[in-house]
């Protein structure tokens, strides 16, 4: 089952970025209050799916408790958000958010297809308790993708019609 180790490796991966980028996205955009606190939220379970993704990690030979072998996402938004700073390039609050929103919902989507393939995989191996992590983790990151797709579809028409760009 070296297939399965590899999907619980960047599936862990995954949401660790993602509760990375969750974290740095609601640090970023404290004023924006409701994102704030969903964003904290949301990243709970992000946090908790890795956990779990670890424990069962053991299960497949793999130590999934480690260091990352590259940056986190969040670091590096973090990093870039600094440097616009300094260079005086800070994009419009809104369009930031908007910026945001669009990668956290990438990060999203991949986590929700790699639970898929791990749910598939489950179901052919007849693996009852990775399928019962994936019943309780998939849906989570469902609601995840469908809460930055609402954020998206509610504040791309306002923000993008009413922010003049640099030319």
């Amino acid at each position: 089952m070296k297939g399965v180790a590899l999907v619980l490796r960047l599936l862990h991966d995954g949401e660790r970025d993602l509760e990375q980028d969750l974290l740095a996205a609601a640090s970023r955009h404290r004023v924006e209050h409701e994102f704030h606190h969903v964003a904290i939220d949301v990243a709970r379970w992000s946090r908790e799916h890795a956990a779990r993704l670890a424990e069962t990690g053991r299960d497949h030979g793999l130590d999934l408790s480690g260091p990352r072998g590259k940056p986190q996402a969040g670091a590096l938004a973090a990093l870039r958000e600094k440097a616009s700073e300094a260079l005086g390039r800070r994009p419009e609050p809104g369009l930031l958010l908007l910026h945001d929103l669009r990668d956290l919902h990438l990060s999203a989507a991949g986590n929700a297809l790699h639970w898929e393939m791990l749910g598939q995989a489950a179901q052919a191996g007849k693996d009852t308790r990775l399928l019962g992590l994936v019943s309780a983790c998939h849906p989570q990151t469902l609601r995840q993708m469908r809460w930055t797709e609402t954020l998206l579809k509610v504040l791309s028409a306002q923000l993008l019609t009413s922010t003049s760009l640099p030319d």
